[in-house]
């Protein structure tokens, strides 16, 4: 396993967040903990409702056995000059969607050096708090380094900050947040990497389910709760569109600000 030593930068982090989230009184429930790796490397491909999501499993995953993930990050949040202090510090990987394949063989080899790495196949939060469809970087990663991919859903996350909503610093006390492991599984170099992430999100979305089923607040009309269950999310098809323009508009702002550049 890489070797970094004491790591203060990630202890800090791991500390304020237990400090803030024990100040919030969250109320964390796990089930299949026993899923979570204590030794060698492995892929968590986690669900994204909520810009917490990675804080959140850090503090349930430290919980459970003190070991550190490897989240992969934009490189614009390498280069705000607090948010990449910590990022570095904490050893994450920077992506530039310019060069990809850069940040993949640095994940690859992590996983090979025996860390934990923590993905979300969906590639951005989602709006109607149901799982999108995956890209397959999670699948070809652990099927090139030889380590399991591990399911993790969260619930919950999203009632503390998410996309297009939010609720008030009352709100956020107490939150019931719950979180779901699945059993690894391998893939191999030779398998379909886009049936393997077909069946990744099927067992994600499942767990997902098992975690609303059981959730202690009930959330009829809740911007929280998808529509399918009878909350205001949008529904998938509806954020998909909202997304579409989202992903148009930043991209006209870039040619802009290009063009006033030359």
């Amino acid at each position: 396993m890489t070797k970094h030593g004491a790591e203060p930068i990630y202890s800090t982090a791991v500390g304020l967040g237990r400090t803030l989230f024990g100040l919030l009184r969250l109320r964390p429930t796990v089930t299949g903990g026993r899923n979570l790796p204590d030794t060698g490397g492995a892929v968590l491909a986690i669900t994204h409702f909520g810009y917490m999501d990675f804080a959140l499993v850090e503090w349930m995953m430290f919980k459970r056995n003190k070991r550190h993930i490897r989240f992969l990050a934009q490189k614009g949040a390498f280069d705000k000059p607090a948010v990449g202090f910590f990022l570095r510090g904490m050893h994450h990987i920077s992506v530039d969607m310019s060069a990809g394949a850069d940040a993949y063989r640095l994940a690859v080899q992590a996983l090979r050096d025996g860390e934990v790495l923590g993905v979300f196949p969906e590639g951005g939060v989602s709006a109607s708090f149901e799982v999108r469809d995956l890209k397959t970087g999670a699948v070809r990663m652990a099927a090139e380094a030889g380590v399991p991919v591990i399911p993790v859903a969260v619930w919950g996350g999203q009632r503390l900050l998410t996309k297009s909503a939010g609720s008030t610093l009352r709100e956020k006390f107490g939150l019931p947040i719950g979180f779901a492991v699945g059993a690894p599984f391998s893939p191999k170099p030779t398998d379909d990497a886009a049936e393997v992430t077909i069946e990744l999100r099927d067992r994600l979305q499942a767990l997902v389910h098992s975690l609303q089923d059981r959730y202690p607040d009930e959330g009829t009309g809740a911007w929280w709760q998808p529509a399918r269950l009878g909350g205001s999310a949008p529904t998938p098809e509806v954020a998909a569109v909202a997304e579409a323009a989202r992903k148009e508009r930043k991209a006209r702002e870039a040619r802009e600000a290009a063009s006033k550049r030359d």
